[in-house]
């Protein structure tokens, strides 16, 4: 797909997902000019698409331009939602970023009704009110998770203590109002937690690891339930 059209396609999501969408915010989104967003809009029109509205005032579609309903009830509808507030108000940067496109993604595939529901929810989570250092540790551990990496941390304990620790991250867990990085830790041989609010500084280091039985996600959790904070 050339970047022209995957950028109609983008705006076609976009349009489907708001009630009224100015070109304003669709070269935020695309990191384009507002005069790109023009003629984008323009080439839209003239392909068949039904999109309303004019510069200045803003876009949408016609609301019987729609794809086929998912069968999703509307309790289905409102926990997705909800997620993905949640996700917004308290993940790490990268997925709190992507919570906007997928839940207007989300508006697009529902029919009238659910879409309107959905907007309707009164479910809203308020603003992370921890330091941003949390959300990047958030994104340092993700991606190392991701690629199976080890992490270095400079750690503060509970009695204040520092610690260096090399770990095999292995997941991520909300525990109320922190977020907290379930782990193999070689220094101890054993499975730990830490809070990502307690780390003064995270590294991904280049060695690589791999689970085993006795050093997994579900071992972890074998190993430390029911209670989980370090």
């Amino acid at each position: 797909m050339s970047r022209r059209a995957d950028r109609l396609f983008q705006i076609v999501q976009v349009l489907r997902g708001r009630r009224l969408t100015t070109a304003a915010l669709l070269a935020q989104r695309l990191g384009v000019s507002e005069r790109t967003v023009y003629r984008d809009i323009q080439a839209l029109s003239l392909s068949g698409v039904p999109v309303e509205g004019e510069a200045g005032i803003g876009y949408r579609l016609r609301p019987d331009y729609d794809v086929p309903p998912l069968m999703f009830t509307a309790m289905e509808v409102e926990a997705m939602v909800a997620g993905l507030r949640l996700l917004k108000a308290w993940g790490g940067g990268a997925l709190a970023a992507a919570a906007d496109p997928a839940l207007e993604k989300l508006m697009a595939a529902l029919p009238p009704p659910r879409r309107v529901a959905a907007q309707q929810s009164r479910i809203f989570a308020p603003e992370y009110l921890n330091h941003p250092a949390v959300r990047e540790a958030f994104d340092t551990v993700h991606g190392a998770i991701g690629a199976q990496r080890l992490l270095r941390l400079d750690y503060i304990d509970a009695q204040q203590r520092v610690t260096e620790r090399v770990v095999q991250p292995l997941g991520l867990f909300f525990w109320g109002n922190v977020w907290l990085l379930a782990a193999w830790c070689t220094a101890r041989s054993d499975y730990r937690s830490f809070r990502l609010d307690r780390c003064r500084t995270i590294e991904i280091l280049d060695e690589q690891f791999h689970e085993t039985p006795d050093r997994s996600l579900n071992g972890f959790l074998r190993a430390v339930q029911p209670d989980m904070p370090g």
